[in-house]
């Protein structure tokens, strides 16, 4: 059984999980406690040891969301939190991803969404504390981390592999904002950093819309993966949709010079590394995906023009039925030694 908590001061919520949920917690596949807000939460998680996930709200009377999320190593490192809360502006978004929120569930709340997120955290759990416990059992990949950590384990010693390093099918997306590093050098700070967090608003909903994971920002770029089932359709269908309501925000004025957002956007599918990328000995970790799929779509994201979707040709051979694509021809990649077969995808 799975036990969950959740942190919010609505009532009604609560009611809703009971009814929605109610087949599976009579069959003893979910357990739900339920605390008022983040304080109350720290206190059950005292009394309960094999909570196993927890769903906060963000704005709550006592402690909010976003800072229950900086106590939960202290508490429970393995726990992971999905926010479910209406408030899903950009700003609070990287801030619960940045504190270490696993996923974001916006309300009104979907609840075959909710269930679905329930079922892939409480996976990430469940192979986070296998892997744990195959480390322990073999005394292999021993390190020291924080003492938050430490504190968690005998002894005071964490036995940490590099966690969930593995080989994943899924596909990977990059957005670029077309000519947005130009305006910055005439704007003000203010102002750039603003409007980017605006446009990267915008694209961050499409992508959690389509069940995507934000794996990064880089300057004035986004990237992001996808896994599961028909993990390339939902890619495309993110971009598209990111693609379309980024074309019908107004020109901007910035620092004098009108600013009309656009985006480019490679898409590649295949193979990747999953796993933490980092310095361990700064403690400075990133859950990524690397490997030749990776570098392809940013690639394709380069070469594409303002309001292109670029693709590979192997996503065009198992998506060609479900979308209209229009080939470009071959092209010269970086590190490709052969000239690679694109397609764009049409709105």
């Amino acid at each position: 059984m799975a036990k969950l908590l959740v942190v919010d001061d609505e009532a009604d919520l609560e009611i809703l999980i009971r009814q929605k949920f109610r087949k599976k917690i009579r069959e003893g596949i979910y357990s739900f406690v339920f605390a008022r807000d983040g304080n109350e939460a720290l206190a059950l998680l005292k009394e309960h040891d094999d909570i196993d996930v927890i769903l906060t709200d963000i704005n709550m009377p006592g402690m909010d969301g976003l800072t229950l999320l900086t106590k939960l190593p202290e508490a429970n490192p393995v726990i992971k939190a999905v926010m479910v809360s209406a408030y899903g502006d950009m700003d609070n978004i990287r801030t619960a991803m940045n504190r270490g929120a696993f996923d974001f569930v916006f309300k009104p709340v979907n609840f075959d969404d909710l269930d679905t997120t329930i079922e892939k955290t409480l996976q990430h759990v469940a192979q986070l504390k296998s892997t744990l416990q195959a480390i322990k059992e073999n005394n292999i990949l021993k390190m020291y981390v924080d003492e938050n950590v430490l504190n968690f384990m005998t002894h005071q010693e964490f036995e940490k592999s590099l966690l969930d390093n593995e080989t994943v099918e899924g596909s990977v997306l990059f957005i670029d904002i077309c000519g947005f590093t130009a305006i910055t050098e005439n704007a003000e700070a203010d102002l750039v950093v603003k409007m980017l967090n605006n446009l990267f608003d915008v694209i961050v909903k499409e992508i959690i819309n389509h069940r995507g994971h934000i794996d990064k920002f880089m300057g004035d770029a986004v990237m992001a993966v996808f896994k599961g089932d028909y993990h390339m359709d939902r890619a495309i269908e993110a971009a598209l949709a990111a693609k379309e309501r980024i074309a019908g925000i107004e020109s901007v004025d910035l620092g004098g010079d009108a600013f009309k957002p656009r985006v480019s956007i490679g898409i590649n599918s295949g193979e990747m590394i999953s796993g933490n990328i980092g310095s361990v000995s700064l403690r400075r970790l990133d859950y990524t995906v690397i490997g030749d799929t990776v570098n392809v779509a940013q690639r394709l994201q380069g070469v594409a023009k303002p309001g292109q979707i670029l693709v590979s040709q192997q996503v065009y051979e198992q998506v060609k039925q479900s979308f209209s694509l229009q080939e470009i021809g071959p092209v010269q990649l970086k590190n490709k030694a052969k000239p690679v077969s694109i397609y764009e995808v049409l709105a």
